[in-house]
């Protein structure tokens, strides 16, 4: 545990004070409507929404987890999450516009504009509660665990006092500042997240324990984790960490905040950009932020853990009054704060509050809007008033963040949490994809894929089933094909759906066409039925989805050479550092010139 002085307490309660400032000061104008509370007014501008989107990402789980990772199977194992940057890629360039053309309140009222009747309004219902209540509280449970962690381990607090300190002071800020709140707070969020990281990530490396960079990186525990990709004799950690990632994970898995088309938070920061453009821009930048630029000071400090605490049972020596229930290698990060110094020591821990309170109120506005939009008005009380819509929107907020705090106390670790997740939504992101462009895909497809990646996931991950199949001391089939067998099994289900059942109505399908003109061969059929009954859907002249994929390649290029330069310029592999840093330059320009192809195309 560790002593605040002076000068840390007034680093925090400043910033304490500025958040909750900010939060009455918008509360006015943020409860005039529920478009103001939940949208901002469709008004903001790509940079702030931008930073707002790292920010959110920007979490109190999200070291640790990258932490447990470097800890678990090293720096490449760090794959399994940047892998979804083709997703985020593919959302840029080609769903940003569209998402911001629908004019929608959520994405989930995405699905009365794209199917019709029964089916679509159960499904926008149902996965109301199921993301906006079930998925998000996992998810921000994920998060307040992290923070749990850290109070323990840093001021020796109880789990349930940091549940009621940290979540009493979010939901309140939540709840008056509604999304303006929200994104003006994470501007401010942001820049303290990234100094507290990167001056934690400074100072332990150069703590004596861990003797600077040059000692760090020729340390025998430390060696053996600094690949950025898996050797490729091991064929399990090639198989897992790169190939299934690549090959699968990305565009078949629903994960927040990295879902295949858009969608969850990040169509919410879409919808309220100021038009389409904005909405790309906002999209661009979140990627280069999240994927480029700020895994090195995470990935440094849990490389420096395994110099201070290379076990298990180091970590529970030096912190016994850590229960063994939240025992793991994610607190190793929270573990190597405590030895920062005063000053240092209350700007990080305002930066893990900043991150704390960014995406726990992201997620509990997120939610609400589900509830408030796609469930209150939809199935209680269509024709409430915008008052009693934010009044409720103000009410979903507290009980959500009841909720999530209620299961953080049963949880043990955030990696635990992400593989779970990301199984349970395999098999439904390339209905995701391919909905906007296949006129041939209907409200039962997503219901079918719904429910059976759910049960499949959850048959395996709560009964033997899963450790008779898959269990690495012996199941039937290998370890590492639980994912692909989860994707493919969905996958055929839900296509075996879509052919059994019947299309959507003609009417439905025109009226998709009018609005958003998608366009390209999937939509074929219908643009030419429309045009025979004298209509007109949309022209193939203005489809932009081949440079889309084009630019997402090479903007793909661009990051990924970014990421592996910082790495090597860290490493001191000035050769192959150069090299990448030339290679990110000419993507830039060869993505710029193909961004002019698709303006021109769009306008």
């Amino acid at each position: 545990m560790i002593t605040l002085r002076p000068l840390d307490y007034a680093i925090i309660l400043s910033f304490f004070a500025i958040t909750l400032g900010i939060g009455f000061y918008v509360s006015k104008s943020s409860g005039k409507s529920s478009s103001e509370f939940f949208l901002s007014g469709r008004s903001m501008p790509w940079w702030l929404l931008g930073i707002s989107m790292v920010a959110t990402t920007f979490s109190t789980d999200t070291p640790n987890l990258v932490t447990d990772i470097v800890r678990t199977n090293g720096v490449s194992g760090n794959w399994v999450w940047w892998a979804f940057l083709l997703t985020g890629l593919l959302t840029v360039f080609i769903y940003a516009r569209l998402w911001r053309k629908s004019n929608v309140n959520t994405d989930l009222e995405f699905y009365e504009l794209r199917y019709g009747g029964a089916p679509a309004r159960f499904l926008r219902g149902f996965r109301a509660i199921y993301l906006g209540v079930i998925f998000n509280v996992i998810t921000m449970s994920a998060v307040t665990l992290a923070a749990i962690k850290i109070g323990g381990i840093m001021l020796g607090l109880e789990p349930w006092q940091t549940v009621l300190i940290a979540g009493l002071v979010t939901v309140v800020f939540s709840a008056i500042g509604g999304f303006k709140g929200v994104v003006y707070t994470d501007f401010i969020l942001f820049f303290v997240a990234m100094g507290g990281t990167i001056g934690a990530a400074y100072y332990l490396v150069n703590i004596p324990e861990v003797g600077g960079l040059e000692n760090l990186l020729s340390n025998p525990d430390v060696k053996e984790k600094l690949n950025m990709v898996p050797e490729l004799d091991n064929t399990d950690a090639l198989i897992t960490l790169i190939i299934i990632p690549l090959a699968v994970q990305w565009w078949s898995s629903w994960y927040p905040g990295s879902e295949p088309g858009g969608g969850g938070y990040i169509a919410q920061r879409m919808l309220s950009a100021k038009n389409g453009k904005h909405a790309i821009a906002a999209t661009f930048f979140f990627n280069i932020m999240h994927y480029a630029v700020r895994p090195w000071p995470w990935i440094l400090v849990a490389l420096a853990s395994i110099v201070v605490f290379p076990d298990l049972q180091s970590l529970q020596q030096a912190f016994p009054i850590i229960s063994d229930d939240k025992l793991g290698h994610d607190l190793a990060y929270s573990a190597m704060l405590t030895k920062l110094p005063t000053g240092l020591l209350g700007l990080v821990l305002t930066s893990l509050v900043a991150a704390y309170m960014s995406t726990i109120s992201t997620q509990l506005n997120w939610g609400s809007s589900y509830i408030v939009y796609d469930f209150y008005k939809e199935r209680i009380h269509p024709k409430a008033s915008e008052k009693r819509l934010v009044a409720v929107g103000r009410i979903s907020t507290v009980v959500l963040m009841v909720l999530s705090a209620a299961l953080a106390l049963l949880l043990q670790n955030a990696l635990q949490l992400f593989e779970i997740l990301l199984v349970f939504g395999a098999g439904t992101g390339l209905i995701f994809i391919l909905r906007w462009f296949w006129w041939r895909i209907n409200a039962w497809s997503e219901i079918t894929a719904m429910f059976a990646s759910g049960i499949l996931s959850l048959a395996l991950k709560l009964t033997p089933l899963g450790d008779y199949l898959f269990s690495v001391n012996g199941g039937l089939l290998p370890s590492w094909s639980e994912y692909p067998m989860v994707v493919f099994t969905t996958t055929l289900l839900w296509l075996a759906a879509t052919y059994l059942t019947r299309p959507e109505h003609d009417e439905v399908l025109y009226g998709f066409c009018e609005k958003i003109c998608p366009g390209g061969p999937g939509w074929r059929r219908i643009v030419d039925k429309g045009k025979t009954e004298g209509g007109e859907l949309g022209n193939d002249e203005d489809w932009s989805v081949p440079s889309g994929i084009l630019a997402m390649l090479l903007g793909t290029v661009l990051i990924y050479a970014c990421l592996f330069a910082v790495g090597h310029w860290i490493y001191g592999e000035w050769i192959l550092a150069g090299t990448l840093t030339a290679i990110a330059a000419v993507s830039a320009v060869c993505l710029m010139l193909t961004w002019k192809k698709i303006e021109k195309i769009i306008k």
